[in-house]
């Protein structure tokens, strides 16, 4: 690298440095047309489809409480099998709130929730990651600290979610306690809960009623779950017990089929969505039989499944599809719902990876989605959570969101009173109302170098990926921890040294203790 290119360096970091703001953007109100693909009487057939589904196939609920809860309802229950009629569907979920607002550790955070407004959170679950360095290996509790870091630091990003990546460094069976704890430690944002276990969920609304107050969780959404269904039509004892952890709590979940199109559903858009919108419904049903009145999200994991090879796929156009019709049900039904956003299964920041992503972050935002998880750092089908990719999503999303806000018609007279002060042949650069607007008028990527070829050179011809990793060590340096209450820090780190003695340390869920 050139002394030129390294001076240019210096510039850019100290320009940066003064130019810094990550507070967090409110939530996305949506302003554009959503994007419809289905009539009234196709919306009509799909729901008559999934009530055939739910009364004539059934559902297992393979969870002995919940099949007790059912039969308390009067649904008819033959083994694990659950045959919901669907008056008793409609009528359990019409209790579900159409919107609600998450409450952050810090209330300039709060977000309005559902109906036309949206919010981004990153992705969870990585087995690995993409470190500063670009190498992929095991993750640790540090890279976890890291992500929610840079979470933090994003302003487009409104949650810092869970477990961005697995911790390796800790046993499974106490795992979730310090996930949790690193949420809510290093950012003030609102958080992901784990459901990886009921007594994993049970710890987490502990810790989450000393942050903010057992009365208070009674009426106040916190933190989200996230439930998945096994597809086709089966929850299982440890997601349902994870959901009445949250329920009875009062704590929102998406109710998530996870649908590998092709392999564990019809060979079909329609007849895809159809069974994944009964098994969705089931379980949202299953939520105001816990509790009536709890807020529950409309959820699902959408991939097609490659028959070469039997490879989940991403940014495929039936999964744009399939994201405007669901959000077309979950409309129909008055409900949130949640949807994936930047997927990739490219195994580095490449080409794929970009328009694998790019094409259902402006799917999912002209679905009208509104829990839009999975939006930072996904590549190699949620194998690696990529430090690069992560901060240009998140840069994406900031550009998804001032694109779903619509145009911004404020200034639009003394913006066409400079037409006539320029007049033909001119310029605006000089004109007052381009040097007072310029900066908000039209995005600026941080992240794509658009100069000449030249330029770029002399600079040391960085790509993107380089790029991207600069910032991320950039935004870590800046970085200033949002401090817990002290108090309530150390009944949490107290709460976790007890719950660490009694669950023994293994590497397995902890499913007793």
């Amino acid at each position: 690298m050139t002394s030129r290119s390294r001076s240019g360096g210096r510039s850019a970091r100290r320009a940066l440095r003064s130019t810094l703001d990550v507070t967090m953007q409110p939530a996305l109100r949506r302003n554009i047309p959503l994007c419809e693909v289905m009539d009234g009487a196709q919306v009509e057939t799909i729901d008559a489809a999934s009530m055939d589904i739910l009364e004539n196939v059934g559902v297992h609920f393979r969870d002995p409480i919940a099949i007790e809860d059912w039969k308390s309802v009067g649904a008819k229950v033959v083994d694990e099998t659950v045959y919901l009629d669907r008056g008793m569907v409609r009528e359990l979920i019409a209790t579900i709130p159409t919107e609600f607002t998450y409450h952050a550790r810090n209330p300039a955070y709060n977000l309005p929730f559902g109906k036309d407004h949206s919010i981004f959170v990153p992705m969870t679950g990585a087995p690995y990651l993409r470190d500063l360095d670009d190498v992929r290996r095991n993750p640790t509790l540090d890279d976890l600290a890291m992500f929610h870091k840079l979470a933090h630091m994003s302003p487009a990003l409104h949650s810092s979610a869970h477990h961005i990546v697995e911790p390796y460094d800790h046993p499974i069976s106490q795992r979730h306690l310090r996930i949790t704890y690193s949420s809510m430690k290093y950012s003030d944002k609102t958080f992901m809960g784990m459901t990886t276990s009921p007594k994993n969920a049970e710890d987490v609304m502990d810790m989450c009623a000393i942050l903010f107050g057992e009365s208070f969780m009674e009426s106040h959404a916190v933190t989200t779950g996230n439930c998945n269904g096994n597809s086709p039509l089966v929850w299982d004892e440890t997601m349902l017990g994870a959901m009445r952890a949250f329920c009875k709590r009062n704590q929102p979940v998406l109710c998530s089929p996870f649908v590998l199109g092709g392999a564990n559903t019809p060979a079909s858009v329609p007849a895809t969505v159809a069974q994944l919108n009964a098994e969705a419904l089931s379980a949202l049903s299953y939520t105001q039989i816990i509790r009536r009145g709890c807020p529950a999200i409309y959820g699902h994991y959408l991939s097609t499944v490659s028959m070469k090879s039997g490879a989940p796929m991403a940014g495929t156009p039936e999964i744009s599809l399939m994201n405007f019709m669901i959000g077309q049900m979950a409309r129909y039904y008055d409900v949130p719902w949640r949807t994936s956003n930047t997927l990739g299964g490219a195994k580095t920041f490449d080409a794929q990876a970009g328009y694998e992503s790019a094409s259902t972050l402006s799917a999912v935002l002209h679905a009208g989605a509104n829990y839009i998880w999975h939006s930072a750092g996904w590549n190699e089908a949620g194998m690696h959570c990529s430090v690069a990719k992560f901060i240009v999503d998140a840069e994406q999303c900031a550009m998804g969101y001032k694109m779903a806000e619509g145009p911004k018609w404020g200034d639009f007279d003394t913006a066409v009173a400079a037409v006539p002060d320029i007049g033909p042949g001119g310029h605006y650069l000089g004109h007052p109302h381009t040097q007072e607007n310029f900066q908000s008028a039209f995005f600026m990527p941080e992240l794509f170098d658009n100069n000449s070829i030249e330029q770029w050179a002399a600079e040391g011809s960085v790509e993107i990926t380089e790029r991207a990793l600069q910032r991320a060590r950039f935004l870590l340096g800046e970085y200033q921890e949002p401090k817990l209450d002290e108090a309530k820090d150390e009944e949490l780190l107290a709460y976790i040294a007890r719950r660490e003695r009694e669950i023994p340390a293994r590497d397995e869920l902890n499913q007793s203790y």
